[in-house]
């Protein structure tokens, strides 16, 4: 049976979130040091070819996207951008420690928004509309490859509800310009709606990207995954 592939990137490095500042929507562009280091990962290691590559609209992901798929015409869909952080957006963790609403959004309350923003519910609810229709538009069209260069929150939240092994948000986290593969069975799709998290990106050289024997090795004691125990949507 066919199967599909996703290959998950992250953007390259920004200055301001390298300074510990909430960076969400507000359109920053690569620092100087994230294109250099994005293109020594490119000259070092191997990132995925594909059919089709889908894009967030922020700077720092088509930024990536020029970098790493110079050749190809990425496609651009607004509902890949980060989670709106409002009136946090450039600010850091300890200025904002002794605002409540803050306190209860860090402690993982869906339901709570910073000021302008979004909240985590919201957040959720759009990437994952948005991943659903990028799948189901894969297996209509029949293309079993393809990228998604978004953001660290997107990929790690993505991962969190349709990745298998299962795993908390924070355990999907990856370094600038890296990411995950993904494979996707139709039929354990439709059904489940779960995905095999199969390897992190980019690649060794030497390593067959479809290679398996080390895929997630620290989640080794994984021992299933019951999709009833998700979080609604």
């Amino acid at each position: 049976m066919k199967s599909y592939n996703i290959h998950f990137i992250r953007h390259g490095a920004c200055e301001e979130s390298r300074k510990g500042v909430y960076v969400g929507t507000k359109d920053v562009e690569l620092s100087k040091d994230g294109i250099k280091e994005l293109k020594k990962l490119d000259k070092e290691f191997v990132y995925p070819g594909t059919a089709v590559v889908f894009t967030s609209p922020l700077k720092r992901c088509l930024q990536t996207c020029e970098i790493l798929y110079p050749a190809m015409k990425p496609i651009v869909i607004d509902d890949l951008r980060e989670c709106s952080f409002g009136e946090w957006e450039g600010r850091t963790a300890d200025s904002l420690v002794s605002n409540e609403d803050f306190k209860k959004w860090l402690a993982g309350d869906t339901s709570v928004k910073p000021p302008k923003g979004e909240s985590g519910a919201e957040f959720t609810k759009r990437i994952c509309k948005i991943f659903q229709n990028i799948v189901d538009g894969l297996i209509k069209t029949g293309n079993t490859d393809a990228v998604i260069v978004t953001h660290g929150g997107v990929i790690m939240t993505l991962l969190s509800i349709y990745g298998l092994p299962q795993a908390k948000p924070f355990d999907w986290a990856m370094d600038d310009g890296c990411g995950f593969s993904i494979r996707i069975m139709p039929s354990l799709w439709m059904r489940d709606k779960v995905a095999e998290v199969y390897s992190r990106l980019p690649y060794e050289k030497e390593k067959d990207e479809y290679d398996d024997t080390d895929s997630i090795a620290y989640f080794d004691d994984y021992s299933g995954n019951d999709p009833d125990d998700r979080e609604d949507i």
